[in-house]
């Protein structure tokens, strides 16, 4: 297995972290995480995939340990991130490449996926959702401040914020909390109480709803296209619905959709079994790739 390597670089003036595991000739594997976490949710899963892939995860701009410019100087909307992942992923030579995403991971890929649909060779997406089915009641207070963005609604969302509430995230719906570590949330708070981070959360929360604006843009995209997809859903997740992973296949009704017992953070328990799916899913694809251009028959 090539060794894990953590690396920095400068991506339309702003400082971007990202862990890589290279695997020249290899096919390439772009993990995009989800709030509030970094590109350590994939701790993980990068022993379990990078044998056979190449692969590369950012910390998205204002996550993790990439830079968190002031909000004077970056606007926070998941068209700016999406624009700065696109063109890191330039930056670092992935031309053609499937796409992992999850929850923020998602808009961010697809947006960049309906631009240059080209580059995808499949999606993977852990709960990550593109249709309005798929968003649970847990969305009310948010979509309170997109329809009314006062003051008070705004207060209302630091709820997100709280250790208490990333907490919950990543054990709610798990059946035994005992085998989720506490790095993971422990890490994602550590970066939530850092100045600045909470308006700039704010402001991520509230743009959400230009994603839900794109869902008939992504769906499009799904039919016109068809890439091979897989999701891979933790079925107990309370923002995002089993209806959300089940509605691709309105779109790509090859798709597979395969559900875990568990919640919104389903790497942290089913780990090994969502690497065998991913490898098998992916292996399969590139299998089909060569026969159809008759490399092998």
């Amino acid at each position: 297995m090539s060794p894990v390597r953590y690396k920095t670089v400068e991506v339309n003036g702003i400082r971007i972290f990202y862990r890589e595991a290279r695997n020249v000739g290899a096919p390439k594997l772009l993990l995009l995480h989800g709030f509030p976490s970094a590109s350590h949710m994939f701790r993980g899963l990068f022993p379990l995939v990078a044998e056979k892939f190449d692969v590369i995860a950012p910390d998205l701009p204002g996550f993790g340990q990439s830079e968190m410019p002031a909000r004077e100087k970056f606007l926070y909307t998941f068209e700016n991130i999406a624009r700065v992942i696109e063109r890191f992923t330039e930056i670092v030579e992935f031309d053609r490449f499937a796409l992992y995403v999850f929850d923020y991971g998602a808009p961010t890929g697809f947006r960049m996926a309906v631009r240059h649909p080209e580059r995808i060779t499949a999606i993977i997406s852990q709960n990550g959702n593109a249709y309005e089915e798929g968003l649970s009641e847990g969305w009310t207070p948010v979509r309170a401040y997109w329809e009314d963005a006062s003051q008070a609604n705004r207060k209302a969302l630091r709820a997100f914020l709280t250790p208490e509430t990333t907490s919950w995230q990543y054990t709610h719906g798990v059946p035994d909390s005992t085998i989720v570590s506490p790095d993971g949330r422990n890490l994602d708070n550590y970066y939530l109480a850092r100045p600045g981070a909470d308006e700039i959360q704010l402001d991520l929360l509230g743009d959400y709803k230009s994603n839900v604006a794109l869902y008939p843009s992504f769906q499009r995209y799904f039919r016109t296209h068809k890439p091979p997809f897989l999701a891979v859903w933790g079925k107990n997740d309370p923002f995002f619905l089993p209806s959300g992973a089940q509605a691709f296949k309105r779109d790509i009704p090859e798709a597979t959709i395969r559900f875990f017992d568990t919640g919104h953070f389903a790497l942290e328990t089913h780990c090994t079994e969502i690497a065998k799916v991913i490898s098998d899913f992916l292996g399969d694809q590139a299998g089909q790739q060569k026969t159809s251009h008759g490399f092998e028959h």
